[in-house]
């Protein structure tokens, strides 16, 4: 298994396929993953084998290590599109997300104002008000929603604690619009959500959502269980040609 550990607190920029020229922030440690989703797709690897030793990155490690980058950047280049808050786990769960937020909206402002500022979250702390908040200040607020199947997350997704599908899917309609759908899809033993079963419930919660955008990708690099495929670049045109259908962006990343 060769899965990706992130450097912490800021690592890249790297080329996105969905985001562009993306400045990494990772809340979580260097040395390893911490996640309320145990993925089996993801690339960071299972959690219980990514057990870090090192603490989370304080709120002014960061704030003064994303500075010093961006000061570099504005100097050095390359110009970001995007401060990407992602890497060794689920971002949100760090204690100081919010005011995270603020300093990055902050540091942003004053050095590359044009760039985005996006979040990619498996949902599961949108329960939270300053979560909430917080993610409805920033341009680009992604949230995973692969199915609305409860069997299939608990297969794939995994959430290491209570996680409530519906209960999710009501909280995304509270942001208004002001959110971004992330989904994967992909196949395995017993693993296929390409199929109506899974897409046509997953395309009824979307449109009561009612996203900005959606973002249907595949496996792009290794994973943790071997036994996984892509999806295939006819399914995800399939799928997205149906979101667009009704009304709302979507773009596809194979």
């Amino acid at each position: 298994m060769s899965t990706i550990i992130y450097p912490s607190p800021i690592f890249g920029p790297v080329h996105s396929r969905r985001l562009g020229t993306s400045l990494g922030i990772n809340l979580l440690p260097a040395d390893g993953k911490v996640c309320t989703f145990d993925c089996v797709y993801c690339e960071c690897g299972f959690n219980a084998q990514r057990r870090p030793t090192l603490p989370l990155p304080t709120r002014r490690q960061v704030c003064e290590a994303l500075e010093a980058r961006l000061q570099d950047m504005q100097q050095h280049g390359p110009r970001p599109d995007v401060l990407t808050f992602a890497g060794n786990g689920e971002p949100t769960a760090h204690p100081d997300f919010a005011d995270i937020i603020d300093d990055t909206l902050q540091l942003r402002d004053r050095y590359f104002p044009e760039a985005k500022v996006s979040v990619l979250s498996n949902s599961t702390m949108i329960h939270r008000p300053d979560v909430f908040d917080a993610l409805m200040r920033v341009d680009n607020n992604i949230l995973k929603l692969d199915t609305v199947d409860p069997d299939f997350i608990s297969r794939v997704d995994r959430p290491t604690g209570h996680y409530d599908v519906g209960a999710v899917i009501s909280r995304m309609k509270e942001f208004g619009g002001h959110v971004i759908i992330q989904t994967i899809f992909l196949h395995g033993p017993g693993i296929d959500n390409t199929t109506e079963a899974y897409v046509g419930p997953w395309l009824q919660a979307v449109s009561e959502i009612g996203p900005e955008e959606v973002m249907v990708y595949t496996i792009d690099r290794e994973t943790p269980d071997p036994t996984l495929a892509k999806a295939t670049h006819e399914e995800l045109d399939a799928i997205a040609d149906r979101v667009r259908a009704m009304g709302i962006p979507c773009q596809a990343s194979y």
